[in-house]
């Protein structure tokens, strides 16, 4: 898994009252990387994964930050190196997994990789539509898809039966970035509408069951996990 770190949380904006009662069951966190400094957060110094957001806000607050949103981004292998395309501050540490078929959501095709620029835009794309440069300086290999090109996933069956907590992030028309997580359990065609409803054209589905956010502004705090790579927001 991966968490996502974000800076500056004065700039990222809240949904409007509307949406947080049409939606009370999900978490969510919009960024605009023009105003904010988004990392993922992999080992510490020592080479140690930082795991969950506890340690990750200690080892910042060891360096006179403080952390103010945190999320898992992404799968992890059983050793909790990143499952698939793994990319920190340019360099690249796990490579991308193009295989069709395999076991668990990463393989529900199509997958697919949400990356940031160097110049600070952001993208999800499908894995056979993404193409690597040097302008790539975060990227993180999840799946499924949630939306492709503003269509829900062809697979997810309304009214599933099939439910568990659940996060995931898109890109809103302005181009600014939308975590979500839901509170509770959800299936795939809901959490895929929900950024269907806000505009996401496109959006990836990072993890379930396991997943963790940290906001205290929103006095949602969850610090424990075992994960493999964090996102999340520094000041």
């Amino acid at each position: 898994m991966v968490l996502v770190i974000i800076s500056k949380a004065n700039q990222a904006k809240e949904f409007s009252a509307t949406s947080a009662k049409k939606y009370p069951n999900i978490l969510s966190y919009e960024v605009d990387l023009q105003q904010t400094d988004l990392a993922f957060f992999y080992q510490d110094d020592q080479g140690e994964n930082f795991g969950n957001a506890k340690n990750l806000k200690e080892y910042l607050a060891g360096k006179n930050k403080q952390l103010r949103f945190a999320m898992n981004g992404g799968m992890y292998n059983k050793d909790r190196t990143p499952q698939g395309l793994f990319i920190e501050n340019g360099k690249q540490i796990g490579p991308i997994d193009r295989k069709e078929k395999g076991y668990g959501n990463f393989y529900l095709q199509p997958n697919g990789i949400f990356y940031i620029t160097e110049d600070q835009k952001a993208k999800v794309v499908t894995t056979a539509n993404y193409k690597n440069n040097e302008q790539v300086k975060y990227a993180t290999q999840s799946g499924p898809m949630l939306v492709i090109d503003g269509a829900i996933h062809p697979v997810f069956q309304e009214g599933s039966k099939h439910l568990h907590i659940r996060n995931g992030v898109g890109v809103l028309p302005n181009g600014d970035l939308l975590f979500a997580m839901s509170k509770e359990t959800i299936n795939l065609f809901d959490f895929a509408t929900f950024f269907k409803e806000k505009q996401c054209k496109n959006a990836l589905y990072l993890d379930g069951f396991v997943s963790r956010t940290y906001l205290p502004s929103e006095n949602w705090i969850q610090e424990d996990g075992g994960f493999g790579v964090m996102i999340g927001e520094v000041e």
